[in-house]
């Protein structure tokens, strides 16, 4: 491979890559910085973290004249980060030159700020296309004098739906301008904004598929969406990254998942559309310094980040789509390092990920950790579980149920809860109907005896005593009378 000398870079800038640390150039630098310096129209595709920034940087930067005070270079970004991002990387190379300018434009900044700068001698402008759209309408962005527009992250531009203020950018553009388009993937829509705008450009890929890099170890993980909370924190507390990108799907999940993490002490931060700008800058710094450890996004927050040391990925949501995926765990791994990138699943989501896997044509391998281990093993352990014998369900029909006071089931598990039922026999069961019943006729017959006592007295008859004797006086009738009352008062006592 080349050194960046024989492709055309300036001893001066060289000695400020060095600087840096930058020696030798990456496969990306190497087949880009020779067609841009030729002037030639190009399409490059690499994935993230292979370099493509200084890929553009340097060769505008040779190449631009500082005598001429206008915009002579535009680099439009999907995000204020990248576009940060990008202008930071130009700042380095350019920090000893009086004579050259860069800005950086983009929502969520004093315009004011802005436009003071522009009055100065600025010919590299970095933006995002709606705040690019809002300059040029107010007359502080001339573009009628353009030489070189970088694309960044195209297809991302195209993802969130920036294609129609992209277009209306170029219209402000001459002809005779030199046209970049760099993208990690290459979707027909690309394809056929190239061909509307760019001039016979020169293709080139450094990989041979479309797909992540060969640096990144990927796993995914399955876990319900109850238990992501709890396996997120355990598999950070497992693997202990230096710094960590964790991926959700909406504003509100980065919010709920950074007050989980922070209360369970670990050290993050958030980003994401609804932050301030100066918040999410203050978030990027502390990131880049290594002062949190976490840093929870969502995907378009979080676009063309370029942190150095990002050791770990998580998508703590799974992507919509294969581009998607590329970009997240593009985050680890770059410039040839190490990384690991890990993607929690549901059973909901399964398909997505098999289709992510189908478009990339990789294998994703895939766990079952924790709480999801006993999830999945749920039906299992009911389908292995041994069926009683009909012998054992006919005894049990046949049995009769037990009365619990307490209306709950009988713990059948446990021998003490209730005393064991004593069963009769037919000779014990003829007995108690026996005695029941001959208590019954003595009953009865007492009874009739009482009512045909209250029936003769009824009728005038003198009444035959409880001895049996029936006396004919007058007072036999007192008397009899008497013996009813004390013998109604005795049956009242029996009762």
């Amino acid at each position: 491979m080349r050194d960046f000398l024989s492709l055309g870079i300036s001893e001066t800038n060289i000695g400020l890559l060095q600087e840096y640390g930058v020696v030798k150039p990456t496969p990306i630098q190497d087949k880009a910085i020779p067609s841009i310096m030729e002037g030639k129209d190009i399409i490059a595709q690499a994935q993230t973290g292979t370099g493509k920034t200084l890929g553009f940087v340097l060769p505008i930067l040779e190449k631009i004249n500082p005598e001429e005070a206008h915009v002579q270079a535009l680099i439009v970004t999907p995000t204020r980060e990248l576009a940060l991002q990008i202008t930071d990387e130009i700042e380095k190379l350019v920090y000893k030159r009086v004579d050259l300018d860069v800005l950086a434009v983009y929502g969520g900044q004093d315009v004011e700020k802005q436009l003071k700068k522009l009055k100065k001698n600025v010919q590299i402008v970095v933006g995002t296309p709606g705040r690019l759209l809002d300059h040029i309408g107010r007359g502080t962005v001339d573009l009628s004098k353009l030489s070189h527009l970088v694309l960044d992250e195209a297809d991302q531009m195209l993802h969130i739906g920036f294609l129609n203020e992209v277009e209306e950018i170029i219209k402000q553009t001459p002809h005779s301008r030199q046209t970049m388009l760099f993208s990690a993937t290459m979707p027909e829509a690309i394809r056929t904004l190239a061909k509307k705008h760019m001039k016979k450009p020169e293709y080139i890929q450094v990989e041979k598929t479309q797909g992540p890099a060969q640096t990144v170890k990927q796993t995914a993980i399955y876990s319900d969406d109850r238990s992501k909370q709890a396996t997120l924190i355990d598999l950070i507390e497992t693997h202990r990254p230096f710094l960590a990108v964790v991926f959700c799907r909406t504003k509100r999940r980065v919010s709920k998942l950074y007050e989980v993490l922070s209360r369970n002490k670990i050290s993050c931060d958030e980003i994401h559309g609804d932050l301030s700008q100066a918040k999410r800058e203050k978030a990027m710094k502390r990131f880049r310094d290594a002062e949190v450890q976490v840093l929870i996004a969502t995907d378009v927050a979080a676009r063309g980040l370029d942190v150095d040391g990002v050791t770990h990925v998580f998508n703590y949501d799974i992507p919509q789509d294969a581009e998607s995926y590329i970009h997240r765990i593009g985050r680890t791994g770059r410039a040839g390092t190490k990384g690991l990138a890990i993607t929690l699943y549901s059973s909901r989501e399964r398909p997505t990920l098999d289709l992510i896997e189908k478009e990339l044509k990789i294998r994703i391998s895939k766990q079952n950790l924790g709480n999801a281990k006993k999830d999945q093993g749920k039906s299992k352990s009911a389908s292995s579980k041994p069926q009683p014998s009909k012998r054992n369900d006919s005894r049990k029909k046949n049995k009769p149920k037990a009365s619990n006071e307490s209306g709950g089931r009988r713990n059948r598990n446990n021998k003490d809860a209730e005393p064991k039922r004593k069963w009769e026999t037919s000779k014990d069961s003829k007995k108690r109907r026996s005695s029941t019943h001959k208590s019954e006729n003595s009953k009865t017959r007492e009874n009739d005896q009482e009512n045909k006592h209250r029936k003769s007295i009824d009728n005038g008859m003198n009444p035959k005593p409880r001895s049996g004797k029936r006396i004919d006086t007058k007072g036999g009738f007192k008397a009899g009378r008497n013996s009813m009352k004390s013998g109604s008062n005795r049956n009242r006592k029996r009762k």
